[in-house]
């Protein structure tokens, strides 16, 4: 059994227990869709390492007090984020008008609830893996501001967190503005978590021009 496997299954299971909505408990122990173990297994474990604060088929109230429930939601300290996984063939080759007129419908209402909504085609999820895990560091950007590694300083700390919320490469100047510090200094710092293996070069042979996350 690998990592990804294990803790996905105590995961899983952590949240079957935990569970007192007899709904969702019996949708949990059916199991998760294909799709969304696959972006749990190719996206999200590898850019995050963890599955803390998500929470799989999350049930909400629609516009006509049903349920509905979303793949998984991000919830740190109670701040509200969905994510789902489009397939290609139900959400796009063959959505006929009414499903096309309901599936914005839901997303204006959860948008409406104070949800941050991130939706994720799966034909990106198998093709562009490593885009995904971009797309996800930023959306867990916008909540978590204290996930970092705890010997980074406070700069390198929150050059770290700008690094994620961004989904392309970070220029010394822009980190300068961003922590009012010196060009010199913000470029110290990024080479400081090249180092570390945080971040890597993604231009600049001679004179490194861009810095991003490291993949």
């Amino acid at each position: 059994m690998s990592l990804f496997e294990q803790k996905y299954d105590e995961w899983l299971q952590a949240n079957i227990d935990s569970e007192k909505n007899i709904r969702r408990r019996e949708l949990l122990q059916k199991g998760l869709g294909h799709g969304t173990v696959e972006f749990l297994r190719s996206v999200w474990f590898p850019a995050v390492g963890h599955f803390d604060h998500l929470l799989p088929e999350w049930e909400v109230r629609d516009f006509n007090n049903g349920y509905r429930y979303l793949d998984l939601a991000y919830m740190p300290g109670g701040v509200k984020g969905g994510i789902e996984i489009q397939g290609y063939g139900p959400h796009a080759r063959d959505l006929d008008v009414r499903r096309f007129k309901d599936l914005c419908r839901r997303h204006c209402l959860l948008a409406l609830d104070g949800w941050m909504f991130l939706p994720i085609a799966y034909l990106s999820v198998t093709d562009e893996p490593q885009q995904c895990q971009q797309l996800v560091l930023a959306f867990i950007g916008k909540f978590v501001s204290s996930d970092v590694p705890s010997q980074l300083m406070c700069l390198e700390a929150e050059t770290l967190r700008l690094a994620r919320r961004l989904l392309r490469p970070l220029t010394p100047v822009e980190l300068a503005l961003h922590l009012r510090v010196s060009d010199r200094h913000a470029r110290r710092i990024l080479h400081k978590l090249v180092e570390l293996q945080i971040l890597e070069v993604a231009n600049g042979q001679h004179r490194s021009r861009t810095f991003k996350l490291r993949s």
